[in-house]
């Protein structure tokens, strides 16, 4: 599912999707692609919306011997499981669904295998928080009509809530946004309607009876929807790369606390801590980054000094400008006032 527009991420979303946005200077949306691809997924279908063509031309770049993508443009916004509706006549056995808009590494061959074993017309992968108040909670049970135990990381979906208060907080494991369903599941979305897998299907399948599983997963789990988060992620993904269902691009380093693409350009008498430098990015010298996101193509030139900022593709922040908490967009220029 990649047809957001990340709204909370503009400027860096003015020009494209979501699911585009890079990360360690990869898009977003690969991170799910990888786990599905290594998890035995051989068929892929991108629903997109807002971009779609910058999805299109990505996509077709996953196409391998063992492997074939491409994408399906909705015409106007259907929701989370309406988009996926319109393929409805293609879903004729289990399908896995996946968010392209978090960054998200885990063992889809185990959820499957779950899904199998518990009889499940739907299954959900969880992600445990210490703090379950911004998310959508889920509620299990060691059986499909049993009470819900707010300790289980596996069992039984037996209740949703969204946003809980502290007190209303009855677990804290939320939605990681990868489903696997049934097609008799996918046949109950309405044709034609806006509708969502979490706001309206699932819901509506826990007052059918309809089994429906979950399971923590381990690994690597984001929600990039924030600029905040964005950077966040950069930094976790740094310090749990040996997690990660690829290798770091050949020539690549870390050092402290950064991530240096092998095209970057990096002055010897700059100091870079806990950043991103991504592909094709430069850094001049006696400049000082402190958090940040260099996106590729970006320069930073010589004597400049950033704290939490993000630079999309090819932005530039001129020579001994000082600045924190900015965001530029692409090809923007950051001068001294």
């Amino acid at each position: 599912m990649a047809g957001g527009q990340g709204s909370r991420l503009r400027p860096i979303t003015d020009v494209r999707p979501k699911p585009m946005v890079e990360v360690l200077g990869r898009p977003v949306i690969d991170f799910v692609k990888d786990s599905m691809v290594l998890g035995g997924v051989n068929n892929i279908i991108v629903t997109t919306g807002y971009r779609g063509e910058m999805l299109a031309e990505h996509v077709k770049e996953w196409n391998a011997e063992d492997c074939s993508a491409r994408i399906n443009q909705e015409s106007i916004p259907m929701g989370t499981a309406g988009s996926v509706r319109l393929l409805l006549d293609e879903i004729t056995e289990t399908v896995i669904i996946g968010s392209g808009d978090s960054v998200a590494s885990f063992d889809v061959a185990a959820l499957m295998e779950a899904h199998k074993r518990s009889g499940a017309k739907a299954t959900m992968a969880l992600w445990e928080v210490e703090d379950p108040s911004p998310f959508g909670i889920v509620g299990l049970s060691s059986t499909n009509d049993g009470e819900v135990d707010g300790q289980l990381r596996e069992g039984y979906i037996r209740k949703f809530k969204e946003k809980p208060t502290p007190e209303e907080a009855f677990s804290n494991v939320i939605n990681a946004g990868l489903y696997i369903l049934e097609p008799e599941v996918m046949a109950l979305i309405p044709e034609g309607k806006k509708y969502d897998f979490s706001k309206n299907l699932f819901p509506r399948l826990l007052e059918m009876g309809w089994p429906m599983y979950a399971q923590a997963i381990n690994g690597v789990w984001f929600d990039v929807g924030s600029p905040q988060e964005l950077i966040r992620a950069q930094n976790v993904l740094i310090q749990r790369r040996k997690e990660l269902p690829f290798p770091l691009p050949d020539g690549s380093r870390i050092e402290r606390g950064s991530f240096f693409h092998p095209t970057a350009e990096v002055s010897e008498d700059s100091n870079v801590e806990e950043s991103v430098v991504a592909q094709n990015a430069f850094v001049g010298p006696n400049s000082v980054l402190v958090n940040c996101v260099l996106m590729n193509g970006s320069r930073v030139e010589e004597g400049a000094q950033l704290e939490n900022c993000i630079l999309s593709p090819g932005a530039v922040v001129s020579a001994n400008v000082s600045a924190a908490n900015v965001i530029l967009g692409d090809g923007e220029r950051l001068k001294n006032n």
